[in-house]
């Protein structure tokens, strides 16, 4: 009696696997190298080649294309093949860092700052402050752009204390964050944030020039000083299509 190969069983498995399945497990192994330059200025490899690598049929590798297609991350051009449509940027997640310091190795980061004044803070934002509800914070809106481009969407609250210190001209030139420890005579210390998927709404997407309802990243960071007293909440809105979050975790095992 013999065994039957594993190798030969779990193939027979895969190819009984919806094609759109596959389709997404091919996408995403290609959107990883589209992602970091894997395939330089040239095209990505023809269908059958990339069919052979994957152990995928050629329907499948275009179905595959045609989902990063819609992510805007490739494109087909005739008698050249699939290139890559635009690079994304890489925003680490390793270190509390502003956008210009994070991309200062990308291009230069202008700010335009659309909202700068103090207003109530919502009760919500005021609790995270630690104030009493109905208290003053300042309001910042910033059109974030990187090389000329319209990259993210900042609505930023400041502590009231720190924000009264801030000037607008400042922040169109500089990250808040430098600002925020001039103006509080000490470093930051750490933030808490959270990362999620969100649809553009009418004015996001009139400001960061992208269809209404397109794919954006929603971070939203509580910054404290180096003392744990929270200065700054954002709602930060970037582009899907031109910046991707990076970074590289450490198990600490108990």
């Amino acid at each position: 009696m013999t065994s039957e190969n594993p190798v030969r069983k779990q193939s027979s498995a895969g190819a009984r696997r919806p094609r759109a399945d596959r389709a997404r497990q091919v996408a995403d192994v290609l959107r990883q190298q589209v992602l970091s330059e894997a395939f330089g200025t040239g095209p990505l490899p023809h269908e059958d080649v990339l069919a052979k690598e994957f152990g995928a049929s050629r329907n499948t590798v275009r179905q595959a294309l045609d989902l990063l297609r819609g992510e805007g991350l490739v494109r087909r051009v005739p008698g050249s093949g699939t290139l890559a449509a635009a690079e994304k940027v890489p925003h680490g997640l390793n270190r509390l860092e502003g956008l210009a310091e994070t991309l200062h190795e990308h291009g230069e980061v202008l700010n335009e700052v659309r909202s700068f004044g103090p207003v109530r803070a919502p009760g919500a934002v005021a609790r995270r402050f630690g104030l009493p509800d109905g208290a003053d914070v300042v309001y910042v809106e910033r059109l974030r752009r990187l090389n000329g481009l319209p990259l993210s969407l900042d609505l930023t609250y400041l502590a009231p204390d720190i924000g009264a210190l801030l000037k607008p001209a400042d922040l169109a030139h500089r990250d808040v964050f430098r600002l925020i420890e001039e103006a509080a005579g000490q470093p930051l210390g750490a933030a808490d944030i959270t990362l999620e998927a969100v649809n553009a709404d009418a004015h996001s997407a009139t400001v960061l020039e992208v269809p209404r309802g397109a794919a954006l990243l929603m971070l939203e960071r509580l910054t404290t000083l180096a003392d744990g007293r929270p200065v700054d909440l954002e709602y930060v809105r970037f582009r899907g299509d031109r910046l991707a979050m990076r970074g590289r975790l450490l198990r600490d095992l108990l």
